[in-house]
């Protein structure tokens, strides 16, 4: 590339012209110009809870120094307000109801991501990279969905939530449900390596050592790892509820244990930094942090922020699916950039191809590659149209540009219901949208409906929901749709 170039340029001339040997060691930037490339993609983050999105009760100096150093994206998306299908759809780079994932996949689900599909790991693969994930999977428990049936090469981490486990959010065992799971109830909470488990979390004490085990794990990957391209991938567990803090950070914020836990996630991202700067990475490290869906605000003080954008998790509203996302990668990024153009985690895999060379899948995916944009290209424009999905394959709306189409849909509404207290989960409502436009320029926390006011933008977006229909199909509308592709399943 034309910065890595120059570089070795510069290094060149002192041998050259003064007859010696740079004595700069040998790093990953000199043996192997293929970028590592660093994930971290945490649970239930809101677009209000980073410093530099707006945060005021806790300090996150460590993402807000990617930030500085490189781009922070203010229309960024989740692939769906949920947590399996958002993953779904960020590692193969497609719509999550195109491969079949829908919703959160529970301990006892039969599906999973299809090994056929490809993902971001397999892909790098084809260029030589070497893949781990310290985190939450969620694509499915049985062995065949696993990370190491799916390209990556180590695994360590939770498969699925951690609330996904024999107790509710008030401590007492959940309900036994034989006749809906064939089972006498949920399992403890397990952590496996590779596709054993290696130890059982049985109270919420035992989760207060996810952050530190990721984070630890993620470090010895990429130190052992140093000498060959990369992809480590970091699904903190954090801040999903129940929330659980190391001792080193306890107390440690101005707004309880979520601030807490979000310092160590923080925190968590300056030791992986301070590894790849230890090993002469940093400089050729494209390093993501984004978050899976917006806040489950109707944990209260539990949940995070969706810093006034309408709703959170679980809804195709701004604050359920547009997510903080900062990136950085020396060279390229330019040092304080803001990119208002949207962009979306299905766009990752795409652009990671773009980055290494790596051939994309043979099979269809949605995402566009958005180099462009980190690279500060501000004429760059690649996605111009994105699809809010939600439950089972339903389309709840659509965007380009400024503009936001609103179909008639059902939802779970957290506004005007007083959210739970003390880790509590508080009410929801069911609340049903009509045909509604906003100017998310203006307007982005959705209160505004001007639909009379711009009739050919509602006919253009309207078109756009048909064209997504006929491809990824529309249960509202009882479309079934042409391309869409079925998840694994085991008998």
């Amino acid at each position: 590339m034309k910065t890595t170039s120059n570089l070795f340029s510069l290094l060149l001339i002192p041998s050259i012209f003064l007859g010696f040997t740079s004595c700069r060691p040998e790093t990953n930037e000199t043996k192997n110009l293929l970028p590592n490339i660093v994930l971290f993609y945490v649970d239930d983050l809101g677009y209000g809870d980073l410093s530099c999105y707006g945060a005021t009760l806790h300090n996150t100096p460590n993402i807000d120094r990617l930030a500085a150093e490189g781009i922070r994206f203010t229309n960024f998306y989740a692939p769906q307000a949920v947590c399996s299908a958002s993953r779904a759809g960020m590692l193969t780079g497609c719509y999550p109801n195109r491969v079949g994932i829908t919703g959160a996949l529970n301990p006892f689900s039969k599906i999973g991501l299809n090994p056929e599909e490809e993902t971001i790991a397999e892909v790098l693969k084809k260029k030589g990279y070497i893949s781990g994930i310290f985190g939450k999977w969620h694509l499915g428990r049985p062995k065949a969905f696993l990370p190491l049936q799916q390209g990556f090469d180590e695994y360590v981490g939770v498969p699925y939530s951690n609330d996904m486990w024999k107790y509710k959010y008030d401590g007492s065992i959940k309900k036994q449900r034989p006749d809906k799971w064939g089972v006498e109830q949920y399992p403890e909470l397990p952590v496996l390596e590779d596709n054993d488990v290696i130890m059982e979390l049985t109270s919420v004490k035992d989760q207060k050592q996810l952050t530190t085990l990721y984070t630890e794990r993620a470090v010895e990957f990429i130190e052992k790892n140093k000498d060959k391209p990369f992809f480590t991938y970091i699904p903190h567990s954090m801040p999903h509820v129940p929330l659980a803090v190391s001792q080193k950070f306890s107390g440690k914020s101005k707004q309880g244990i979520y601030g807490d836990v979000i310092m160590e996630i923080d925190w968590s991202v300056g030791q992986v930094v301070k590894a790849l700067e230890r090993n002469g990475l940093a400089d050729n490290t494209l390093i993501i942090f984004t978050s899976d869906n917006g806040p489950w605000i109707n944990f209260g003080e539990h949940a995070g922020s969706a810093g006034g954008l309408r709703e959170g998790k679980q809804s195709s509203w701004e604050g359920g699916q547009r997510v903080p996302c900062v990136m950085k990668w020396p060279g390229h990024t330019p040092p304080g950039e803001v990119c208002n153009k949207i962009a979306s985690a299905i766009d990752l895999l795409p652009t990671f191809a773009a980055a290494t060379g790596a051939a994309l899948p043979d099979k269809k995916i949605d995402g566009v590659n958005i180099l462009p944009l980190i690279e500060g290209d501000t004429t760059a424009n690649p996605r111009r149209v994105f699809y809010y999905y939600y439950g089972k394959n339903n389309l709840e709306g659509v965007r380009k540009g400024r503009w936001k189409l609103v179909f008639p849909h059902a939802y779970g509404s957290y506004e005007g219901m007083l959210p739970g207290k003390n880790g509590l989960k508080g009410p929801k409502v069911m609340r049903t949208s009509g045909l509604e436009l906003y100017d998310l320029r203006r307007d982005p926390g959705e209160r505004y409906n001007v639909i009379e006011q711009h009739p050919d933008i509602v006919d253009e977006l309207q078109k756009i929901g048909e064209q997504a229909r006929k491809d990824l199909g529309d249960n509202i509308t009882g479309v079934e749709g042409e391309n869409r592709r079925e998840p694994g399943v085991v008998l």
